[in-house]
């Protein structure tokens, strides 16, 4: 696990309103967040049968075609 250093921004009555990472810890954060989605969208459509390779192949080649 890593280190959260955040520095506080804070309103005229000491009140915190903001923060402020590292471009390190934000991007860390930032991967932790992508990684955790793809995972519960995984675990969402884990019910589905895998594609074999010959499937799997026609199914790219498709996604190809729309762009």
């Amino acid at each position: 696990m890593f280190q959260l250093k955040p520095n506080y921004v804070t309103d005229s009555d000491n009140k915190k309103v903001a923060v402020q990472l590292s471009i390190k810890t934000f991007e860390k954060v930032e991967e932790i967040l992508e990684n955790y989605s793809l995972y519960k969208l995984m675990e969402e459509e884990s019910d589905e049968k895998p594609l074999g390779v010959k499937e799997a192949k026609a199914y790219y080649k498709k996604l190809k075609k729309k762009k």
